[in-house]
């Protein structure tokens, strides 16, 4: 790697980390039902408005020791890890889609990924907001794709994607409402794997459901450790972020999965 590419990088690692600072904003306004955008970031405690200076991604927090500039409350760490993994991952989709058409779209699949997840950890939901709007942005990157290559398949691959994600979750819920009478997957999860499938294909939304079942199964021992709840049925595990895992898992190694299993 040369020097500007080498700097190119660095950039595309800051830019993330402000996308990260946003997504912060989404995490905590977007369940409470408040708007994104007013008022300008402040702090929950004190309500004192934010200056530009304190709201430097992860630079701010380390200069304020991780407590707000007025009312010394300590500010969550969840903010600058945020920051720095969304930063990682712009530098990842750069480096996987060079800073294009391409890049655009899925840095927007993997920021939708991030705050989804946060949000799903915190209130067990995953917000239609983001879910809708993934869908809608995989179908226009679906139909850009056809347009660029004189070619309708992206287009149908995407709904097809979309309906078998959605369909094979939908189906699941439903078996084990049947089986055990209680709800065992969100609605949200299901709307979910339409906007993955949109984005990823047939084989990518199925992908996504399995791995990210095998990293529920994973994390539920972790749960489980940490809960005072002993029977598995009683615990609420969010399954959102297991799903954005996979599905991140697969939009940058899904040739190479599909050609494992698939040859080619």
């Amino acid at each position: 790697m040369n020097e500007f590419e080498f700097l190119k990088v660095i950039a595309m690692f800051i830019f993330g980390t402000f996308i990260g600072s946003f997504l912060n904003v989404v995490i905590y306004r977007m369940p409470r039902d408040l708007s994104i955008i007013y008022p300008p970031s402040t702090c929950p405690v004190c309500k004192n408005q934010i200056k530009w200076y304190d709201n430097i991604p992860i630079v701010s927090y380390l200069i304020l020791k991780g407590r707000c500039r007025f009312c010394n409350t300590k500010i969550s760490l969840r903010y600058p890890m945020v920051e720095f993994i969304t930063g990682i991952m712009a530098v990842f989709t750069y480096l996987k889609f060079d800073f294009s058409v391409f890049f655009i779209f899925n840095f927007y699949f993997v920021a939708s990924m991030i705050a989804l997840s946060f949000i799903d950890l915190d209130f067990k939901i995953i917000p239609d907001e983001i879910n809708f709007s993934g869908l809608f942005m995989g179908l226009v990157y679906a139909t850009y794709k056809a347009y660029t290559a004189y070619d309708v398949y992206p287009v149908f691959q995407s709904l097809i994607g979309a309906l078998t994600g959605a369909g094979f979750l939908y189906a699941l819920a439903l078996f084990y409402l049947k089986v055990r009478k209680i709800e065992g997957l969100g609605m949200g999860d299901v709307k979910l794997l339409a906007f993955v499938g949109s984005y990823l294909g047939w084989f990518g939304s199925l992908f996504t459901i399995f791995f990210g079942s095998l990293l529920a199964l994973i994390g539920t021992i972790f749960f489980m450790k940490g809960s005072k709840e002993s029977s598995l049925s009683k615990l609420e595990i969010p399954f959102g972020p297991f799903l954005a895992i996979a599905s991140i898992v697969y939009l940058f190694f899904g040739d190479w999965i599909y050609s494992f299993y698939f040859g080619g």
